[in-house]
């Protein structure tokens, strides 16, 4: 681990660390509706002013919260919390990628569908393969794209060796994919086959998996 990965973990250590006490996250969610000046939060919390203090200390002490001045009464002051509060404990870059290759033992239904969110969410190149692709893409991927609203080109499903490249990242979207690749796998999100079940539910459910995942995964990985 290098010195300056090593310090963005303290850092984060810390944020969370000062989070980890039930009263300061009670201070938090109180802040998160609106500025409160130290005597309500005393009031609030049925707290003493002494250990109200020790905690907004802790708390300004991490860069999550802020006092001001009151304009109107320069005596009083009110806790602010800082927008960016918490920009930097959640998970951090996940790195680069020249493209994005997702890879499912079909290719018929869950690599299809993630690699067509894909598109919506990244510029970084997306393109999905199968470990064993079958003749044609799932009906019932194409109609919870189309439930969604997404534009799902459907392609004939695609072997992954004649797709995949040395610097692409492979992301498996499918546990026996994932299994079979071992060290060649990238990242793995184990996401229920739709196909078993078959019902609609079942392909909703698997699109709203994967949509999550991305929306999260695509603003920390870098266009290299």
């Amino acid at each position: 681990m290098n010195t300056e990965l090593r310090s963005q973990l303290e850092q984060r250590a810390a944020k969370h660390a000062a989070l980890a006490d039930p009263a300061r996250l009670w201070i938090v969610d109180l802040l998160a509706l609106g500025d409160v000046s130290p005597g309500d939060l005393q009031s609030t919390l049925h707290m003493p002013s002494n250990l109200v203090a020790h905690h907004l200390k802790v708390l300004e002490g991490e860069g999550i919260v802020v006092r001001r001045r009151s304009e109107a009464d320069r005596r009083r002051s009110y806790v602010h919390l800082l927008p960016d509060a918490f920009t930097d404990i959640i998970p951090g870059v996940a790195g680069s990628a020249h493209r994005v290759v997702f890879v499912c033992t079909a290719n018929s239904a869950r690599s299809q569908l993630a690699a067509a969110l894909w598109e919506q969410a990244s510029s970084i190149p997306a393109a999905s393969a199968g470990t064993h692709p079958a003749e044609r893409v799932e009906p019932g991927a194409i109609d919870a794209a189309r439930r969604h609203d997404l534009a799902l080109q459907a392609t004939t499903p695609r072997l992954l060796g004649d797709v995949l490249s040395g610097d692409d990242l492979i992301i498996t979207v499918c546990d026996n994919a994932h299994e079979e690749l071992g060290a060649r796998s990238g990242l793995h999100w184990s996401v229920p086959d739709p196909v078993r079940v078959g019902t609609d539910a079942a392909f909703d459910a698997a699109f709203e998996d994967i949509a999550r995942r991305i929306d999260d995964l695509a603003p920390r990985l870098a266009n290299a």
